[in-house]
């Protein structure tokens, strides 16, 4: 029987592209999905190694539901390995920002993370210190959960929490031999970029930080026409879930060189740089 993996928010990007590497390296995959045609798309493609789950990571009972659709499937056997992949990317200055989006931002990437743990964590072992091969979790965090870029706090406070979240339930788990890894990745050239373009930076026109936010927009923007493919990602989940001894955290972006940069150079300095480029220096008299 071909070991079984549930990834959240597979309809695009790095979801949809580990999906494909798993069920090509013989994986089955429980995918979830919010659109039923999004789930019937896949199915067509992927054929009888996917298998379409339909649910918001931010409902409860849904995920509950899911999770037993796939403890009827497995009939028994323990789930390979939970990747909580699902995310959104809120931006906009702090201090202008609705409070509802900063909410929503942290309800899909840190709590719809809880519900969906909670609800297949189970399946993989946890709670049963006996089962022979327990599965594992992969977390996808981003390089924005150890460095962080103005306009792109709410981001990054969920990508900070994931990393935290990540190594409390690491220990936690630790009785039941249920592994907790995390992916970092840096930009990859998924759909996530093209919303860049979408961000309504008109209404913080009459802020401080107008030029500003049209700046790190087409920064954005640059990234993602040169970010890596999300099959590179893919093939370092599937890593993650089948190395003997994974490491605890992979980093995967284009250029390694400035992100060790971004988290080993003085925070002050960084400060500088950055709102150099960006213009949000404090003007001399």
């Amino acid at each position: 029987m071909a070991r079984s993996v549930v990834i959240t928010g597979v309809s695009t990007g790095i979801g949809l592209a580990a999906t494909q590497v798993l069920v090509a390296r013989g994986f089955h995959v429980f995918g979830s999905v919010r659109k039923p045609a999004d789930g019937a798309r896949l199915k067509t493609e992927l054929g009888d190694g996917f298998t379409p789950l339909v649910f918001d990571v931010t409902d409860a009972p849904a995920a509950q539901a899911a999770a037993e659709q796939v403890q009827a499937a497995l009939a028994g056997a323990t789930l390979a390995g939970l990747v909580n992949n699902a995310g959104i990317a809120v931006a906009g200055p702090l201090l202008y920002l609705p409070v509802d989006e900063f909410r929503q931002q942290l309800e899909v990437n840190l709590t719809g993370v809880v519900i969906a743990t909670q609800a297949f964590a189970p399946l993989l072992g946890a709670g049963r210190p006996a089962v022979r091969d327990p599965g594992r979790i992969v977390n996808i965090s981003s390089v924005g959960g150890r460095t962080a870029n103005p306009f792109m706090a709410p981001y990054n406070v969920s990508k900070f929490g994931l990393e935290g979240l990540s190594e409390s339930l690491r220990r936690e788990l630790l009785p039941f031999g249920v592994d907790v890894v995390v992916v970092a990745p840096g930009a990859v050239a998924t759909p996530i970029w093209d919303k860049a373009d979408q961000v309504d930076v008109a209404r913080y026109a009459n802020t401080p930080y107008a030029a500003a936010l049209e700046r790190i927009r087409a920064y954005m923007l640059q990234l993602g026409k040169s970010g890596l493919p999300p099959e590179k990602i893919g093939q370092v989940i599937h890593h993650a879930l089948t190395a003997p001894k994974p490491k605890v955290r992979y980093t995967v972006a284009p250029d390694m060189l400035q992100i060790f940069l971004g988290e080993h150079l003085p925070k002050r300095m960084l400060d500088r740089i950055v709102g150099k480029r960006l213009g949000l220096l404090p003007k001399a008299d």
